[in-house]
C-alpha cells in the first residue's frame, strides 16, 4: 500500500523529545519559545504564538483582531471546516465566495462581488489550499480598498511563496497547523504569526487564561498553549522543511511529466507551490470509478472535499448560501494522490503508472 500521507520523523525528533522529558519541563516553556522565534523568523514576521492546533490559532487570531458577535468574515466554501468553525467560535458569521477552477482558492473577483454587496464584513480569511498561494496582490488590494483585516489560513502551505515572498507574511495575522499530514508536524499544534505588537500581546493572553503575570487574569482566556514536547518536534521539523518540500516538488514534477490520461487534469505547476496535496480533476463523471480503481491497486488517495462547507449537516441551522457553481463542480471531480516526502522513486513511478492505466472502468 502506498499511503496518501506519512509524517517524516526520525532520530532527531526522538532525541529532542527525550531531552524535554529528561528535563522535567514538558508543558509550555522555553522550547516552545524557541520554536516560536525560529518559525516566525523562517516566515519573516516579528511574532509567533504557538497554540494547540491550527483551529485554535485561527480562533485566537480573529478574537485578537476584535472580531466577534455581529461581525462577518469572508472566506472560501472549499476548505476543511475548521476555517469556518473558527469564525463561529469567535462569535462571528462566515460569508462565502466561490473559488477559482484551476487553483481551487477563493476567487478574488467573486470575493469583491460579495464584499460590495454585504454589510458588516470585518475580515477576509483566505486559505492557501493544497500548498498553492492565493493571489496576494488581489487580496491585499481588496483589504485596503474595503478597510478590513486580511487573515491567512496557512494550514496547508508551510514554505509556499507568492512572487518570492513567504505566505504567512502578508496578512495582519496568519495561522499555521502542524497536524501530522501537514508539510511539517508537531503531532498536534498551531501557530499565529503577526507583525503587530498589540495583536501578539492579545494572542498570548488569550492562549494563557488571560494571564500576563501568573494568577493575574486580565481577560477571559483559554488553555491553548503548545507543550515543550510538541515544540521540540517542531524545531526539528522546521530544519527539515525545505528538504521535505523539495521532495514534494520532485514528486510533483515527475507526475506532471509522466501522468498522461485523457480523464485526468493535473494541477497547474506554478512557482511557489509546495504541494501539500497533489490534486487531480477526473473528468467525464469518472471520479468514483477512478477512486475504486486506486483502492484496488493499493494506491492511497483522498477526496478533499466531498462537500462544500456551507452544505455540511452541522451548518443546516444557518441560512448560508449553498450555491457555488465552481466549487460544486470541483468537489465532484477532485482526487489527491500520494505526494508526501517519504515516497521512494519506485513508489512515485508506481503511482504515475497506475494512474495512466485507468481506462474509465473500475478495473483499469
Amino acid at each position: 500500500m502506498i499511503h496518501i500521507a506519512k509524517p517524516l520523523l526520525g532520530e532527531e525528533e526522538k532525541e529532542a523529545v527525550g531531552k524535554v522529558i529528561d528535563s522535567g519541563m514538558i508543558a509550555n516553556g522555553s522550547v516552545v519559545t524557541e520554536f516560536e522565534r525560529k518559525f516566525a523568523d523562517y516566515i519573516g514576521v516579528a511574532h509567533g504564538i504557538a497554540t494547540t492546533s491550527g483551529t485554535t490559532a485561527l480562533e485566537v487570531a480573529l478574537r485578537a483582531l476584535g472580531i466577534g458577535t455581529g461581525d462577518k468574515v469572508l472566506t472560501t466554501p472549499f476548505s476543511f471546516i475548521a476555517t469556518a468553525n473558527s469564525i463561529l467560535y469567535a462569535g462571528a458569521t462566515p460569508v462565502f465566495a466561490d473559488i477559482e477552477e484551476d487553483s481551487f482558492n477563493m476567487d478574488p473577483e467573486k470575493a469583491e462581488q460579495v464584499l460590495s454587496e454585504t454589510q458588516g464584513i470585518k475580515a477576509i480569511l483566505i486559505v492557501h489550499l493544497f500548498g498553492r498561494s492565493c493571489d496576494m496582490d488581489a487580496y491585499e488590494a481588496l483589504a485596503k480598498k474595503y478597510k478590513i483585516h486580511l487573515v491567512e489560513d496557512c494550514a496547508q502551505c508551510h514554505g509556499s511563496t507568492w512572487k518570492g515572498k513567504n505566505t504567512g507574511s502578508f496578512g495582519i495575522t496568519s495561522c499555521f497547523s502542524f497536524y501530522p499530514t501537514k508539510n511539517m508536524t508537531t503531532g498536534e499544534g498551531g501557530m499565529v504569526l503577526t507583525d503587530c505588537d498589540e495583536v501578539a500581546k492579545k494572542c498570548r493572553l488569550l492562549i494563557n487564561h488571560g494571564m500576563e503575570v501568573r494568577y493575574y487574569h486580565d481577560i477571559v482566556g483559554y488553555n491553548y498553549r503548545m507543550t515543550n514536547i510538541a515544540g521540540a518536534i517542531g524545531i526539528c521539523q522546521l530544519e527539515k522543511l525545505p528538504r521535505m518540500n523539495q521532495n514534494r516538488k520532485k514528486a510533483a514534477v515527475y507526475y506532471e511529466e509522466n501522468i498522461k490520461n485523457k480523464f485526468v487534469i493535473k494541477p497547474q505547476a506554478v512557482e511557489g507551490h509546495v504541494y501539500h496535496q497533489y490534486t487531480l480533476k477526473i473528468t467525464e463523471g469518472k471520479r468514483d470509478a477512478f477512486v475504486r480503481y486506486l483502492s484496488e491497486k493499493q494506491i492511497g488517495h483522498g477526496i478533499f472535499y466531498p462537500l462544500t462547507i456551507p452544505e455540511q449537516k452541522c451548518y443546516s441551522q444557518f441560512d448560508f448560501i449553498t450555491d457555488f457553481p465552481v466549487a460544486d463542480a470541483v468537489k465532484a471531480e477532485v482526487v489527491s494522490l500520494p505526494i508526501h516526502p517519504g515516497l521512494t522513486e519506485e513508489e512515485i513511478r508506481c503511482v504515475a503508472d497506475t494512474v495512466n492505466g485507468f481506462n474509465g472502468d473500475r478495473d483499469g
